[in-house]
């Protein structure tokens, strides 16, 4: 896995609402790169509500949250738009991204772990979440870059 300090790896993927996006794109900004399991499970709807619900924190603190799975752009668009998500999700069925950070063992990974990545203003990893908890994991990071 990845570690703190070093740079994140820079990655284009397809986006839910058609686009695409490129890590580097986002300079200057935070970026919370979330990684989940699967679209529409308990744990991945509920983690994704909580950063919906924090949106706003994460938008006053410039922190942009892009969620990455192995789902199928069709069900990430499904998925973002049955809960109201503003953040942006993206496909990686080829796992690369995910191999790139560590957050699967190998290319036939059927799921990402759940882990996600705190990447600074220049695109080097500022924290890591290994052990991701879906019921507080927005929280954590706002009060991680918030210092309380």
């Amino acid at each position: 896995m990845i570690k703190v300090g070093e740079p994140a790896p820079d990655f284009t993927l397809a986006a839910h609402d058609g686009g695409t996006l490129s890590l580097e794109n986002l300079r200057g900004a935070k970026v919370l790169l979330w990684f989940f399991v699967e679209a529409n499970t308990p744990g991945c709807t509920l983690e994704g509500r909580g950063v919906r619900d924090h949106q706003s924190y994460f938008d006053e603190n410039n922190i942009r949250v892009v969620g990455v799975s192995f789902d199928s752009i069709e069900d990430s668009a499904a998925f973002a738009r049955r809960h109201e998500f503003a953040f942006t999700l993206l496909s990686d069925p080829d796992r690369a991204v995910a191999l790139a950070y560590g957050a699967c063992s190998d290319a036939n990974a059927r799921y990402p772990d759940r882990v996600s990545f705190l990447i600074d203003e220049h695109g080097a990893i500022e924290r890591v979440y290994a052990q991701v908890d879906p019921r507080d994991h927005p929280a954590r990071v706002l009060a991680d870059v918030l210092g309380i």
